[in-house]
């Protein structure tokens, strides 16, 4: 089976951006699927971040964003996933000091004492405590934050 040509990909590949924000590595990908060649993809790659289509920056605050707000992601996780995305270590700084502090420690508070409730049966504090600490870094937050949260929600 043959692949598309340069100029076959380019509207398939825009179409593609405008949908959603997408990041330059899930692009090379989708391109590398139309079996392009590497110059052909670099090439489409330019058109789309001079037309801006293709921005990692502004892929990167919105990623994080999303997944703090919507998943309730802490920083920890948002950043371990932008670093499989191939996002440089510069936007993902950019996107994870734009996530307001305020707000992001009432959401492990939050997290923490959803979590809490659910623990209501467990009699020991030591499990109950290990048990909260292991959920809230499963989502990514801080130990440092956690061992707080913990104190200040137990306590």
């Amino acid at each position: 089976m043959n692949g598309l040509t340069k100029e076959e990909s380019l509207p398939k590949i825009k179409q593609f951006c405008a949908y959603q924000e997408r990041c330059h590595f899930e692009v090379r990908v989708k391109l590398y699927s139309y079996r392009l060649h590497k110059m052909q993809v670099e090439e489409i790659l330019s058109i789309l971040i001079e037309e801006n289509y293709l921005n990692e920056e502004r892929f990167a605050l919105l990623y994080a964003g999303g997944k703090f707000r919507m998943k309730h992601w802490g920083k920890v996780k948002i950043k371990y996933a932008l670093k499989q995305k191939q996002v440089s270590e510069y936007c993902i700084k950019k996107a994870l000091k734009e996530i307001n502090e305020d707000e992001y420690k009432r959401t492990i508070t939050k997290l923490g004492e959803q979590k809490l409730k659910t623990l209501k049966g467990e009699k020991y504090m030591l499990i109950k405590k290990k048990k909260l600490r292991d959920h809230l870094l499963q989502k990514g937050y801080e130990s440092t934050l956690i061992s707080e949260v913990i104190k200040n929600i137990i306590n």
